[in-house]
């Protein structure tokens, strides 16, 4: 179904009293689980060098870093349910209190197990978060107004995560525990969401004037299809973001000034695909295999570097593909969603891709050994990219070209 479905012109969103103060609070929700999953990296060695007396710190340290986005996975359809039931503004006050509790709790927390604990009710709290916003961009527009915001999205959360990065870098010359207090701007960021995002004229959540929801069984065989690509798509996404270094390091470069300066570069063009994507608002639809192809490109330049400059062009070529990629997979999945399904259907969402940033390393290092190195298992995963980019391109046009219904035909 293409970005322009009859299910998402059905309901137009409200007016709102200051559009611009709502998108850029929803902006700046939408980066906190950017921050939930950068933010300590940099510290992850100063906090296993900690707790180096704790018996498996070797593997307990590292999941303080990832722990949140599989615990986003696994609760990010429970969110949508409850969005869908509850409302979308109370919901998102309380996620947003919660992460600054739970997320600055390591300032004070002397147990390595209980800040995994922390950092896991992180991921539940960015669960209800992400979702809220990403469900109240569908609720508050629709069309191309949409498109444009759902790219904007991803546009910041790619820009913090260069500068969360940095942040935590920053500070954590302080000791490892100062960059949990940037979770504290959770605290001064709800009461802006509860007081700014609320419609003009309206005190009730979108989905509250809605339908009666879709019964779960149905909504999951519509979406079923668009999640499974979306869970491949994040695996497409994180590859270069996760995976650099590592590259960079079979390349023989280990300076971290170097593999910090390529990261950047890569992560700036995810930024450019974002903003292009803001110019081909409408076209999410025929826009998806030739995205999925610009970023197999770029793979296999990654597959075939010598050099670090070919390797940092083949991130280059993939970043511009995944900027586009991320608001093209979730502009196709709202088309298809009613007010009253947006929020189990962007929980769903974002189970799937966030369910693929945890699984991809996992699968780059299990297709490491057949393929010979890390650089031939992204050759791998440029060549699937490219037959499932085909495989889209021949279904698309398959649909094209079968005759339209002709409405109000005599009977």
């Amino acid at each position: 179904m293409s970005a322009s479905s009859p299910l998402d012109a059905s309901a137009p969103g409200p007016v709102l009293a200051r559009p611009r103060l709502t998108a850029t609070l929803l902006m700046a929700g939408s980066c906190l689980p950017v921050l939930g999953a950068v933010l300590i990296a940099p510290v992850v060695p100063k906090l296993q060098e900690h707790f180096a007396s704790v018996s498996g710190v070797d593997a307990l340290a590292p999941m303080a870093l990832t722990v949140p986005a599989l615990s986003l996975a696994v609760m990010a359809p429970f969110a949508g349910a409850i969005i869908d039931r509850l409302g979308r503004h109370r919901l998102l006050v309380v996620a947003t209190v919660l992460y600054a509790v739970v997320g600055t709790a390591p300032l004070w927390l002397d147990s390595l197990p209980a800040i995994i604990v922390s950092r896991a009710l992180v991921g539940v709290a960015e669960s209800a978060v992400m979702t809220c916003c990403t469900t109240l961009i569908g609720d508050y527009w629709s069309g191309r107004q949409r498109e444009k915001y759902l790219a904007l999205q991803a546009m910041c959360s790619a820009l913090s995560a260069t500068a969360f990065f940095a942040l935590g870098g920053a500070a954590g010359s302080a000791g490892w525990r100062a960059p949990f207090w940037a979770y504290a701007v959770g605290l001064l960021l709800a009461p802006l969401l509860a007081t700014v995002l609320r419609p003009a004229g309206r005190r009730r959540d979108a989905a509250a004037a809605s339908p009666a929801l879709t019964p779960f069984a149905p909504l999951l065989r519509r979406l079923l299809a668009p999640c499974a690509l979306t869970f491949f798509g994040a695996v497409v996404f994180y590859t270069v973001p996760v995976e650099t270094s590592f590259l960079l390091e079979d390349l023989g470069t280990e300076a971290p000034a170097t593999i910090g300066l390529c990261t950047a570069i890569a992560s700036t063009a995810t930024v450019a695909g974002a903003a292009a994507f803001t110019r081909l608002t409408g076209r999410a639809d025929r826009l998806l295999p030739w995205t999925l192809a610009l970023c197999a490109l770029g793979f296999g330049v990654i597959a075939v570097a010598g050099s670090v400059p070919v390797l940092v062009v083949g991130a280059v070529v993939n970043c511009l593909g995944t900027g586009l990629l991320l608001p093209t997979l979730i502009t196709r999945t709202m088309a298809v969603l009613t007010p009253a399904d947006r929020g189990r259907g962007t929980g769903l969402w974002n189970a799937a891709f966030f369910l693929g940033e945890f699984a991809c390393p996992l699968l780059l290092l299990g297709a490491a050994g057949p393929a010979g190195d890390l650089a031939g298992a992204v050759g791998v995963l440029g060549a699937a990219t490219l037959v499932i980019a085909a495989g889209l391109a021949v279904t698309r046009s398959r649909r094209a070209a079968l005759p339209r219904p002709v409405e109000n035909a005599p009977a």
